[in-house]
């Protein structure tokens, strides 16, 4: 899975990397094109490149930070030019120009990154020879032209046309075929680069990626995770960037929220409002960040690489495959279900599943799923407003309301029993009263006949 198959999820992402302060359009879509990893090494090694320039980005001035961002600002996508490259094609002077340009930036990016003892991170090969061949009288500036050095008979041709521009049209034609000449001879000395070319063009992504990521890292808050061990993943502290920036405009602090799941499912309880909607969004968010190689938007986090990442969230119908809300979320359970059985680690994150139907049936559509994906190989974290039974699931419950004002702390229980807190919550958001007043009678009339 690519990243920019994942951009649109509703957990945030898309957030986060209009939030990265990448300088070129190449980084940029070499970044969507980058796969999700789920090899542990490929992880650790991405991980460590980060490290290394998120040290880099804590101690260098920022005047050199803008210097190599102003550099980065000039990578262009020429993968076409070198696709003709690689084919054995002759290039025209666009294309000559952009091998060029290539080889004298990535030439600079290197000498400045190695200031900072940064050139091992991020292999650039040594293109060298390229700006030799498009480069002969070694002025070392970004544009290309069909220099008199390329060829003595040219450079003849030239002078004469000086002295003589009676014969400028006949002469005209003389030169252009000298000149494809120089063209095909260049395209030839440069084909055994191609691979070199590409390597380049990548590099310079990798290295503007991954100095976005730490200037981000630096501006968020946002930590390095351990990779689990144990199969457990585990927060301290965690919060959702775009959420934290929407309530900071209202003058409102968002609250971090501790959590730890495992082999067992993991259900989640409270009333409506009571921020899980916001925790199984973050949980989704930081899943997807690590496997991509960002920063982790917590205090510390414990995290265990997965085959698969679901969220499963809400209203979800859709008009185009004729699909209501009911019948979208359940296509999207059963796809956990069905990949559950496939010997995958899987992570599920699935939000108040069975919301739009009857309590009854909602009930038991969610207690039925507890008992269907228990014992399972994944990762299940779960949350809902019914009262069901748990199974064996760990239950966690969103604190409340308390003081009259909502804490959204998980704090664990010993079932599945959600609190009442929907006319509070009601209330506290200045809701008719006479509106609130009847429920709360008709709720403790309701309870007392329960009761009795």
């Amino acid at each position: 899975m690519k990243l920019r198959n994942v951009i649109e999820s509703p957990c945030g992402i898309r957030y986060m990397l209009d939030q990265l302060e990448l300088q070129s359009g190449f980084a940029r879509r070499w970044l969507l094109d980058s796969s999700m990893m789920t090899d542990v090494d490929d992880i650790k090694a991405s991980y460590g490149v980060l490290q290394r320039f998120a040290d880099f980005v804590k101690r260098v001035e920022p005047l050199f930070i803008n210097t190599l961002n102003h550099k980065l600002c000039d990578l262009k996508d020429i993968r076409t030019t070198i696709k003709n490259l690689h084919n054995g094609a002759v290039l025209d002077d666009i294309e000559l120009f952009e091998v060029k340009h290539l080889a004298i930036l990535a030439s600079d990016v290197a000498k400045l990154l190695a200031q900072h003892g940064m050139v091992d991170v991020v292999e650039i090969p040594d293109l060298g020879e390229v700006i030799s061949i498009l480069d002969p009288d070694g002025m070392k500036i970004a544009t290309f032209y069909i220099y008199d050095s390329y060829c003595a008979q040219l450079k003849d041709l030239r002078a004469y046309m000086r002295q003589h521009p009676e014969q400028q049209d006949d002469l005209l034609l003389q030169a252009s075929v000298l000149e494809d000449g120089v063209r095909k001879d260049l395209s030839r000395q440069l084909h055994p680069f191609a691979t070199a070319i590409e390597q380049a063009q990548e590099a310079l992504a990798q290295i503007d990626v991954n100095l976005a990521k730490a200037i981000q890292m630096k501006q968020m808050g946002l930590t390095f995770p351990v990779l689990s061990q144990d199969g457990t993943t585990a927060y301290k502290a965690m919060f959702h960037p775009q959420v934290k920036e929407a309530l900071a405009t209202r003058g409102r602090e968002f609250q971090p929220v501790d959590i730890a799941f495992g082999g067992h499912p993991t259900l989640i309880t409270g009333a409506n409002m009571g921020g899980k909607t916001v925790v199984l969004k973050t949980l989704t968010l930081c899943q997807l960040l690590f496997q991509f190689g960002f920063g982790i938007p917590a205090a510390s986090a414990q995290i265990a690489v997965k085959d698969e990442i679901h969220f499963c969230i809400g209203d979800e119908q859709s008009v185009e495959k004729g699909l209501s809300s009911f019948a979208a979320e359940m296509k999207n359970i059963d796809a956990v279900i069905k990949a559950s059985r496939e010997n995958k680690k899987l992570l599920a994150l699935i939000d108040e599943p069975a919301r739009t139907t009857n309590p009854t049936e909602g009930a038991a559509l969610v207690t039925a799923l507890l008992q269907v994906l228990a014992g399972r190989d994944m990762n299940l974290v779960m949350t809902t407003h019914y009262d069901i039974e748990p199974g064996d699931a760990r239950c966690l419950r969103v604190k409340g309301f308390e003081n009259g004002t909502m804490d959204y702390q998980l704090v664990e229980v010993q079932d599945g029993e959600v609190p009442h807190e929907a006319l509070n919550i009601a209330q506290s958001l200045g809701i008719d009263n006479e509106w609130i007043t009847t429920a709360r009678t008709l709720l403790e009339d309701s309870l007392c006949k329960r009761a009795s």
